[in-house]
């Protein structure tokens, strides 16, 4: 979206923990957390000052940039992208009303905070966050498109396939338990690979791919299978949709989001049967039904949501894009890296 952007004319700073000292997050082996993000945002900055500011992230340099705005009297936007307070409970033991009251203060003073489903809106509101504006993800459909479907050949028939991190929040073990007919194929890396491996080896594990590896995965497998009931979108189930595999899943917010019941998917508490349901589903119809789902579209959306630094500004920015917004707590008001001009 980065590059659609820029292309649009708009010039984008981007900040990441990228070139600043980190350090490995407890609960996640492969996620660094900045040391010192104030500092690195500053050097990152310098003097450009945007026309409107988007944090995406609630670490430390989220943290900083919310500390930022808040100094200079800047506005700014935030998005929630994943149920820490329910991850750190099942990972850390730690109590999910105290990563809530954080996720409170954190999107407090947000002028809008963006989230990836209706379901997800409802889960924030009753939690106190408010201002909320659902901004759903998209999917490339000229990188994520069948192909002649050869890139598993030689495994047993119908081919079950996962992607995404190796973590117990993913409920892989709700799949790979399963009695199946053919083949379950596994692609990812993540803290529970060893134990996954080590308790299903009858499955396939395939080790973490390049993200522009993976349409021709999606086109040879029969299934999709998404087990996870903490995933606030699932952006996977997109991608194999686009390749034209129908997804099987649990009856989780993400799917339920993404899925058309039916038509590109099953939803069903008996995970096989939703595997069995979804293999006499049209993948042409599958593919057809994300095609709305595109970059372009999302992008524009998020124009349409950015509020602009100071109320002086207003008119130098599109005007919303229709989602619409829902406070959870009428008196409270919302908060929100990436800096976007």
């Amino acid at each position: 979206m980065q590059k659609l952007l820029v292309s649009w004319g708009h010039e984008l700073v981007v900040i990441s923990p990228q070139g600043a000292r980190t350090v490995r997050a407890p609960s996640e082996k492969g996620l660094r957390l900045a040391i010192n993000p104030a500092s690195h945002l500053r050097r990152q900055l310098g003097d450009f000052v945007p026309d409107a500011m988007h944090i995406a992230t609630e670490g430390p340099l989220g943290v900083a940039a919310r500390s930022l705005a808040m100094k200079r009297g800047w506005r700014y936007t935030t998005s929630f992208h994943t149920v820490f307070p329910e991850y750190l409970r099942m990972r850390m033991g730690i109590p999910a009303g105290w990563t809530w009251r954080y996720m409170r203060w954190f999107h407090k003073h947000s002028q809008r905070v963006l989230v990836p489903t209706h379901a997800m809106r409802t889960l924030l509101a009753s939690h106190g966050l408010c201002n909320m504006q659902v901004w759903a993800r998209g999917v490339d459909a000229r990188a994520f498109a069948p192909d002649d479907g050869m890139a598993l050949a030689g495994l047993p028939r119908p081919i079950h396939l996962s992607v995404g991190r190796l973590a117990r929040e993913k409920n892989l073990d709700a799949f790979l338990s399963l009695d199946l007919p053919g083949s379950k194929v596994v692609v990812g890396s993540g803290p529970d690979e060893t134990r996954l491996r080590r308790r299903h080896p009858d499955a396939v594990f395939l080790g973490m791919v390049p993200h522009d590896r993976l349409a021709p995965l999606y086109s040879a497998a029969d299934v999709f299978v998404f087990p996870s009931l903490t995933d606030t979108f699932g952006l996977v189930m997109l991608e194999a949709m686009a390749c034209g595999t129908p997804v099987a899943a649990l009856p989780g917010e993400a799917p339920q989001a993404v899925v058309e019941e039916g038509v590109t998917g099953c939803l069903d508490a008996d995970l096989a049967r939703a595997c069995h349901a979804a293999l006499s589903l049209d993948r042409v119809t599958v593919r057809e039904r994300t095609l709305g789902r595109t970059w372009e579209t999302i992008a524009l959306a998020l124009l349409g949501a950015l509020t602009p630094l100071r109320a002086a500004q207003a008119q130098a920015l599109p005007q919303e894009a229709g989602a619409g917004i829902q406070c959870g707590l009428p008196e409270e008001r919302c908060d929100g890296s990436r800096v976007v001009r």
